[in-house]
């Protein structure tokens, strides 16, 4: 569905006609840009749109369908782009991922939002505050989009590194290292940051083609030329939030190591008590076993003081062990 719509002339909100082709007639017309936003529209509500505007079949299915990659696509008339904004959910400590695609051309942009995790709503109220930035057309619009949405990967990359803080401090605790449940923990931890990792890593590319520091540096059609160093700043945040989930990734895959290890210890140290017990239990389990075996003839059976003797001599061999395998630490 349609969420808003409006033409921008120098900067500021008009209300234009509510045919969209009359509205793009106006807005070039008067030097300006029309902007609507969609909410997961349907392919019959996407139709208007897409024959208005002349979008460009292949990113039309991109835009309906969703879950598309992070990319910066370059058609004839129309310039489009997916990003993936990342929301983390403080309740289940857990990542989100929704997508907006955003299409730019001569005179309009138009925003497709699937999924709640968008600064959509949040970008267009900023920029209709700053008109002189806004007047930069749709260049502006783009760059305002992506920088919102990079900045909220600086804000969960921290939120993520309070829960590893919590993780590690749940394994290297001294009395216990964690609990049964603290792989799953783990596991589902580090399936969050493949889930961060898949909206940021893609992106690095698309900003670096707008920014016209790739290879070539070759500028990107629909984007103002000053408009590069904008897009350059928002790279290079990208790239500090990159460095940031891969340290996160290689810090979660040594605590997971650190916890098997740890849990493979406490398993050796466990076996090793249940040895030592044994070990004990068995000298008065043989020597039981021997004289229970009811022979006429077998040494000091009919002797007064057998009994106590077998008893003494079992309890010192039990002391014997118990502070042997007390010094070694198995007990």
């Amino acid at each position: 569905m349609i969420v808003d719509c409006a033409i921008y002339r120098d900067g500021h909100r008009t209300e234009g006609p509510e045919d969209l082709s009359d509205a793009l007639d106006e807005a070039r017309a008067a030097g300006g840009f029309m902007w609507i936003g969609l909410y997961e529209p349907s392919e019959r509500e996407f139709d208007l749109v897409t024959h208005e505007f002349a979008l460009h079949p292949l990113a039309v299915e991109d835009a309906l369908k969703a879950h598309q990659r992070p990319k910066l696509e370059v058609y004839d008339d129309s310039l489009f782009m997916v990003l993936k904004p990342v929301v983390y959910e403080q309740e289940s400590d857990a990542v989100s991922a929704g997508e907006v695609m955003v299409f730019i051309g001569d005179g309009f942009v138009v925003t497709v939002r699937h999924g709640e995790g968008s600064p959509l709503a949040a970008v267009r109220h900023r920029l209709e505050e700053d008109p002189e930035i806004l007047a930069k057309g749709p260049t502006a619009v783009l760059y305002a989009i992506a920088d919102a949405t990079v900045d909220h990967y600086l804000e969960v990359a921290t939120e993520l590194q309070t829960d590893l803080e919590e993780l590690e401090a749940e394994v290297f605790q001294p009395e216990r290292g964690g609990t049964r449940h603290t792989a799953s923990r783990i596991y589902t931890f580090k399936r969050q940051i493949l889930e961060f990792r898949r909206a940021t890593v893609p992106l690095a590319v698309p900003l670096t083609r707008l920014a016209g520091t790739g290879t070539l540096g070759i500028a990107v059609p629909f984007v103002h030329e000053k408009a590069r160093p904008f897009f350059r700043d928002v790279n290079d945040h990208l790239a500090r939030v990159n460095e940031s989930v891969e340290g996160l990734d290689r810090l979660v895959s040594d605590i997971l190591s650190a916890h098997l290890a740890q849990m493979s210890v406490r398993q050796n140290d466990d076996m090793r008590k249940i040895s030592a017990w044994a070990a004990m239990a068995a000298i008065p389990t043989m020597m039981a076993g021997i004289y229970g075996m009811n022979f006429d003839h077998m040494p000091e059976l009919h002797w007064l003081w057998s009994y106590p003797a077998v008893i003494l001599f079992m309890a010192a061999l039990e002391v014997l062990l118990y502070r042997t395998f007390k010094r070694r630490g198995w007990l």
